[in-house]
């Protein structure tokens, strides 16, 4: 690569370098061996772990079934099996890769190397038709207890790991920043928040001052410059290098990119002001092209095809449980008040399509459209049966039908009337993001507390930023995080009126 494009460089040389303190509470060569000792235990627990649940699952399979088991040979198929699972999770680097992924992705890479490691599994002992004497049920029964113990083993590291990581105490990874000061601080208290230690910073060499159109640098004393950073990092030893740049300097950037390629570092060019963006963003091979896909389909295909089986079989199994309210609250709403028993409302849904959701009358007034107006604490318009069916969340239960007809979800974000989200959709930025998944009734933002009254911009805000990491972060996991926590947090009962 050549270093013309560096041209724009001021004539002075030698980048000032800063230290920032990431608030690391010791040195950082004992916080990486701490690190590497701890994911060499959780590793080696994970060993122990599936080799004790292979053979205790084949045993008492045998014991249940009333017959005498080969112990000798579970012995040597659990080790078998416990050494491939070892094997696929070091080779895809998934310990390694625990400070840098959410819990339910490092969960569900735990269930995938399981699949893969029994696949192979059952492969081979086909192929080499020792499977004589090796019952479906056995293996059956080893898959499953194998899948428990890993996802269990990795909750526990991860929930062990992770504030360790944040407090300092061990060392995920040490980076060397280049860019504004102020913007190397703020991505280091951002980055330091996940365990990663910002050991030195530099200015870009593009935002120095002193920069002159009319006195460019020579391509000597470019080379010189580049050298020279290159001669300040390598010492370090840092793991990565993060060059944060803004859009006029972007091509700088890149150079300064190649440049620093001579270092066994990553290197990584981060937008200033882009950061939330960069989150969400992976670089994808599109046709013969690779491209960087900002923003993706929030759910593929199959994860669609599983959400929505599982809202069918919970939304059956929810009328069936719940089928005595439904004869008991239409009695009570008659006799409370004047009036249907359903109310019906327009609201937004998936595509920000307009549905009619479903709800148990616990008003006086049937509002709807642009007359609608949100409830307000004490409202005169909520009926006395209808205060206590809201704050115990009865009156959504008709939206089971409204999920069985595919208008809704069990968790999604909570949908709004049309007339506010008219509102807040030219007040907040990717307001409408919120529909690229059906609404559901209950979500993130409920169970967070952000429920109720959004008389102010900022409760809206809140509400949009839980729902928009919902939909960034799904998993069936998470779904059924909401579900439990919707029934025993008390938080998913804070603003109810």
């Amino acid at each position: 690569m050549t270093y013309a494009s560096f041209s724009n460089w001021p004539a002075s040389i030698k980048p000032p370098a800063r230290s920032i303190d990431a608030g690391s509470a010791i040195p950082a060569g004992v916080g990486r061996r701490r690190l590497v000792a701890l994911l060499a235990l959780a590793a080696s627990t994970e060993f122990l772990l599936v080799a004790v649940a292979a053979y205790s699952a084949a045993v008492l399979y045998h014991l249940i079934m009333q017959d005498s088991p080969d112990a000798p040979k579970y012995v040597q198929e659990s080790l078998l099996i416990a050494t491939l699972q070892l094997l696929a999770s070091l080779g895809l680097r998934q310990y390694s890769r625990i400070q840098t992924q959410p819990r339910h992705v490092f969960l569900w890479s735990g269930a995938s190397s399981v699949f893969f490691v029994f696949s192979f599994f059952i492969a081979t002992i086909f192929l080499l038709k020792i499977s004589e004497g090796y019952s479906r049920a056995t293996i059956v029964a080893q898959s499953v207890s194998v899948l428990f113990t890993v996802l269990c083993t990795r909750a526990i590291w991860f929930s062990l790991l992770q504030p360790a990581i944040a407090s300092g105490l061990i060392d995920a990874r040490r980076i060397i920043l280049v860019g504004d000061p102020t913007h190397c601080s703020q991505f280091s208290a951002r980055a330091g928040a996940t365990g990663i230690r910002t050991i030195r910073s530099f200015d870009f060499p593009a935002a120095r001052a002193g920069t002159s159109v009319v006195a460019r640098p020579t391509a000597v004393e470019v080379q010189s410059d580049t050298r020279q950073l290159v001669a300040n990092c390598r010492p370090l030893r840092a793991d990565d290098i993060v060059i944060l740049t803004s859009e006029r300097d972007v091509p700088t950037a890149l150079a300064l990119a190649g440049a620093l390629s001579d270092l066994p570092v990553d290197v990584h060019v981060v937008p200033v002001g882009s950061i939330d963006l960069m989150a969400v963003s992976r670089i994808t091979q599109f046709g013969n092209i690779v491209t960087m896909r900002i923003f993706q389909c929030p759910l593929t295909p199959f994860n669609r095809a599983i959400k929505r089986a599982f809202d069918i079989a919970a939304a059956i199994a929810g009328l069936i449980i719940a089928s005595p309210l439904f004869v008991i609250v239409p009695l009570a709403i008659k006799l409370d008040s004047r009036g249907p028993v359903l109310f019906r409302q327009t609201r937004h849904g998936y595509n920000n399509e307009c549905i009619r959701v479903l709800k148990f009358r616990t008003m006086t007034v049937m509002e709807d459209g642009d007359n609608f107006k949100p409830v307000v604490k004490h409202d005169p318009r909520v009926t006395r049966l209808g205060h206590f069916l809201r704050r115990t969340n009865i009156d959504e239960l008709p939206q089971l039908f409204n999920v069985l007809a595919g208008d809704m979800s069990l968790v999604g974000p909570r949908p709004h009337a049309t007339s506010q989200n008219d509102v807040f959709a030219e007040l907040i930025l990717s307001f409408s993001r919120r529909h690229n998944v059906k609404p559901g009734i209950t979500g993130w933002a409920q169970v967070n507390g952000h429920r109720g009254d959004t008389d102010t911009l900022e409760k809206m805000q809140r509400r949009v930023e839980h729902d928009l990491y919902y939909i960034d972060n799904w998993s069936i996991l998470l779904d059924l995080k909401i579900m439990v926590m919707t029934l025993l947090s008390r938080k998913a009962y804070w603003n109810a009126y």
